[in-house]
């Protein structure tokens, strides 16, 4: 079962009984006081977005037990922290041993195979969205060698992005630039954090990366895997701004549909299948593959 995406925009007071996140949306706005309840076991990822937003000690203990992903967010609305629980599967620690004895052969295998799979799906993409040659993108993630030593990932996004958005002359992709990198943060920040869920519950260290390695980032396994998924989001945000072309700022109706991320159907293992359980059996491959039990992981194809 899919589990939920909830987000609270307004001030709210979250807490917990029987089982139940108990919601009191406060008076705001001329609206009035209202009360609702959600089951914790029917949530994935929860978002605060507003700094009027209380939760219990209780409820977070009984989202984390559930294996739910907290993410909080910034004055700007984007999310800024993300809370996971410290064991999500029953063999955590042979898990965590397998991972971190993984040979650096492995680790550049695997980092092979995540930029071959991302430079397809961007590839599809642009064939799809925008009809321009992709032949050379096919062709560079065929090339690819492990551990990317020649660095094709980066030539493949320079001509993605010169071509992922054709009437914005001046676009260039940047974590704080000009819009439409607001809405593609926002939507990568949703990916990140249901991958690191999924990779939790895989019994998995979201900070031991397999390419990435920043020293000052806890999720850089979660950064690693997302890439393949990227394209996914941006096929959303595209679709989002030919929608809702006069929105140059994240309002509560981009947010909601940035927000239908983790439910985005994929095709993974030749089956349909929503985004928040793909990100699942790919992490389960990944543990497979540091279990020395198989060499592939299982990504989805766009």
């Amino acid at each position: 079962m899919i589990k939920r995406t909830v987000c609270f925009s307004n001030p709210a007071y979250l807490s917990l009984r029987t089982g139940q996140l108990m919601v009191k949306i406060l008076p705001h706005d001329g609206e009035p006081e209202r009360e609702t309840s959600i089951p914790i076991e029917d949530i994935g990822l929860l978002l605060l977005d507003h700094r009027q937003i209380t939760i219990t000690h209780g409820a977070i203990a009984a989202l984390l037990e559930n294996n739910a992903a907290v993410v909080t967010c910034d004055e700007k609305h984007l999310p800024v922290g993300l809370m996971l629980p410290l064991e999500g599967n029953s063999v955590q620690s042979e898990r965590f041993r397998a991972q971190i004895d993984a040979s650096i052969p492995l680790r550049k295998q695997l980092w092979q195979q995540t930029v071959q799979q991302k430079i397809r799906n961007q590839a599809a993409l642009l064939g799809n969205l925008r009809g321009v040659e992709i032949g050379n993108m096919m062709a560079w993630a065929n090339e690819v060698r492990s551990g990317d030593s020649t660095n094709l990932e980066g030539r493949a996004a320079a001509y993605y992005w010169r071509q992922m958005f054709p009437a914005l002359e001046e676009f260039t992709r940047d974590r704080e630039g000009d819009y439409p990198n607001s809405l593609l943060n926002y939507g990568y920040a949703i990916l990140r954090a249901v991958v690191a869920r999924a990779l939790v519950g895989s019994g998995l260290l979201p900070t031991l990366g397999i390419h990435h390695h920043n020293r000052y980032n806890a999720y850089c396994l979660a950064d690693d895997i997302m890439e393949p998924y990227r394209p996914f989001v941006d096929s959303l945000v595209v679709q989002t701004m030919q929608e809702m072309p006069e929105a140059e700022t994240i309002t509560t109706d981009i947010k909601r549909r940035l927000l239908t991320v983790p439910t985005l159907e994929v095709r993974i293992g030749g089956q349909r299948s929503p985004l928040m359980i793909a990100t699942s059996q790919t992490t389960a491959s990944l543990a497979r593959c540091f279990a020395g039990e198989n060499r592939r992981l299982l990504y989805p194809e766009l």
